[in-house]
Parts: structure tokens; sequence; C-alpha cells
């Protein structure tokens, strides 16, 4: 594969990954959202609608979170797959953070860590001599 390839590949792993995280935990989120809504609501006592109120604190939490480690990687993957400016640093962060999640997660960040710290990524993104091939066939007949 060229060096062209790997960077497409990982971007997509990036952006399918970070947008997977963001669709499920924003799931998670609607649903404790719309019960810590309901409890303040319907609540009759003080202690429901507290209760209530810290769904809603958590829900508040857990939107940020996600947004700050999906919203890396989306955009690092989004950066890579266009080849567009700083693209290397938000794959290196968008890599990182989306190896804390096991084990798909894992794959794809560390995929993306072997790329960009390797050296076809870095003869992508840092510049230097171009080549198609990581290693060079020999000359023919150069046994003899």
């Amino acid at each position: 594969m060229t060096a062209k390839e790997h960077n497409k590949l990982v971007g997509i792993f990036l952006m399918a990954h970070g947008g997977m995280q963001a669709l499920v935990i924003g799931l998670v989120t609607l649903i404790y959202g719309v019960l810590g809504v309901a409890l303040i609501a319907g609540g009759r006592a003080g202690e429901e609608r507290f209760v209530g109120a810290a769904f809603i604190g958590v829900v508040l939490v857990l939107a940020f979170f996600t947004i700050l480690f999906t919203g890396s990687q989306i955009l690092g993957g989004y950066k890579l797959f266009k080849e567009r400016a700083n693209a290397r640093t938000w794959g290196i962060i968008g890599s990182i953070v989306s190896c804390l999640s096991f084990p798909i997660g894992t794959a794809a960040g560390v995929y993306g860590l072997w790329f960009l710290f390797g050296e076809e990524g870095k003869r992508f993104y840092l510049g230097g001599p171009q080549s198609q091939q990581m290693f060079q066939a020999p000359p023919p007949n150069s046994w003899q």
C-alpha cells in the first residue's frame, strides 16, 4: 500500500470509530436526559426532583466528554482523509484518544500511530524523498 492509501484508511478508521462512539453515547445521553426531565417534571417529593437534577448534571458532563473525545477522533480522521493542514497533529491526537477504547479503538489507534510515526507517514507529511515502495527492488541479475 502507498502512503496515500494508508493515510486515507487511518482517516476512515478514526472517523468511523469516533462516529460509532458518538452515536452510542448520544443515545445513552438522550435516554438519561429524558429520564431526568421526567423525574423533575413528575416528581412529587424533593428527593425525586433531586435525582432528576443529578441525572441532568451527569448527562451534561457525559455530553462534554463525548464531544471532547469523539470530536478529536472525527476531526483528526477528517483532516487525514482530506489531507488538510496540521492533519498529522490531529491524527496523532485522535489515534491516542482512540487507543483508550478497547478493542476496536485500540486497533484503529495503534494503526494510526504506526503510520503517522513511521517512515511512510513522516515522508508523507514532513516531506523528504517520495517513494512508491517502501523497499526498493534489487537490480536485475544482481546476484551473479
